[in-house]
């Protein structure tokens, strides 16, 4: 077996329990990834997700920076010797992938593949992701593979249990996906129950009201009291409800973990690429993080739906005691006072008074071509 800075027993145990650490489903594709390039000591690594349209719901990549991702451009299609893994199910193990006559070319910035090992991941007789591996770091004689048969088996063992993390993670998103929907029917039931009771007695009051304006004043101005504390009971009703909507991942795993979650999910679903950020934020009171939330979700929807963006980056971070929440997107922007006299809001209103109602402030930077941030402040507890 190849012997690279750790090669062996302890090194395949640690990449195992590394995986095994792992629920969410992007979480655990970066660590097969990065454990596969450590374990067989490797300048690239690779793991591709495959769709239904020929192309990749996921692509996570280890030994590449950031600004080379982004240089490289969209994420590959199913072709290929990508292509042969996934539809022949077989190892490809090359000592130079560039020749193979299946190789179709990269974008400019990509960096130069040479040797070549790649797998198929497997849940039973499904192909459900393509691992490999590129650029052995070990001497290699012109025409030969630096990857060994015993690199191959390593792998190979790599990709049976990267089939069982990847699978749990799915069926633990999915099972948490359908937790939060009953919860949400459940509050469904009963706002419906608790508050059209209240609105149906208000529209009775109401119309009492109307018909002793003329003739019973004094009765009339009583019904219109009895109005007055309906809506105010209703709007109470209202505010619980919202209360208890408070999303169940928040309350399990905290601000944090639940805007990098939804803004994974956002990123595999929309063609802009979404990133999130935080940098040293302590847990917040509850109504400041539930207001965050509700902030960051609705830019979001703003800047995925209505502003052409490309990219929309999230960035969490401290400041004192509190946190910042800034949502910028590189749109197609706007004059936020031709929105306000248009009577169009995009939700600024709402965002706003979600931030005051914390004690927090909420800041909206934009112009025509120069893109939207969003930035919310709360001072923490």
């Amino acid at each position: 077996m190849s012997h690279g800075p750790r090669s062996g027993l302890t090194a395949v145990s640690s990449a195992l329990l590394a995986m095994s650490r792992h629920l969410e489903v992007r979480d655990v594709l970066k660590t097969i990834v990065a454990s596969a390039r450590e374990l067989l000591d490797a300048q690239f690594a690779a793991l591709g997700v495959p769709d239904d349209h020929g192309g990749f719901a996921q692509f996570v990549v280890d030994g590449v920076t950031d600004e080379q991702w982004k240089a490289i451009g969209p994420l590959p299609r199913q072709h290929g010797v990508l292509a042969a893994m996934l539809r022949e199910a077989t190892a490809q193990r090359l000592a130079d992938v560039r020749a193979d006559p299946r190789f179709g070319g990269w974008p400019s910035a990509h960096p130069d593949l040479v040797d070549f090992l790649g797998l198929p991941i497997r849940d039973g007789d499904e192909v459900i992701g393509a691992l490999f591996l590129a650029n052995k770091n070990c001497p290699k004689p012109t025409g030969t593979c630096g990857f060994t048969p015993d690199d191959e088996e390593l792998l190979g063992i790599l990709a049976q249990h990267a089939a069982i993390a990847l699978t749990n993670a799915r069926l633990y998103e999915r099972s948490r996906e359908l937790t939060i929907a009953e919860e949400r029917s459940r509050l469904a039931h009963e706002l419906h129950d608790a508050v059209s009771q209240k609105l149906f007695s208000l529209r009775l009051t109401a119309q009492a009201a109307t018909a002793l304006v003329d003739r019973d004043p004094a009765r009339a101005k009583s019904e219109l009291h009895q109005v007055a504390t309906l809506a105010a009971e209703a709007a109470d009703e209202l505010r619980a409800a919202v209360v208890e909507l408070r999303p169940a991942a928040l309350e399990e795993d905290g601000l944090v973990a639940t805007l990098r979650t939804q803004i994974q999910v956002l990123d595999r679903a929309h063609a802009a690429r979404v990133t999130f950020a935080s940098h040293g934020v302590r847990a917040l009171p509850v109504a400041q993080e539930e207001a965050m939330l509700r902030v960051a979700q609705e830019a979001l929807h703003n800047a995925l739906r209505h502003s052409g963006a490309e990219h929309v980056d999230v960035n969490l971070h401290r400041r004192g005691p509190g946190a910042v929440l800034r949502v910028s997107d590189d749109g197609v922007g706007f004059d936020p006072r031709t929105v306000r006299r248009a009577g169009r809001h995009l939700g600024l209103v709402s965002m706003r008074d979600r931030a005051g109602g914390t004690g927090g402030r909420l800041t909206v930077r934009s112009a025509p071509g120069k893109g939207t941030t969003i930035e919310m402040e709360v001072p923490g507890g």
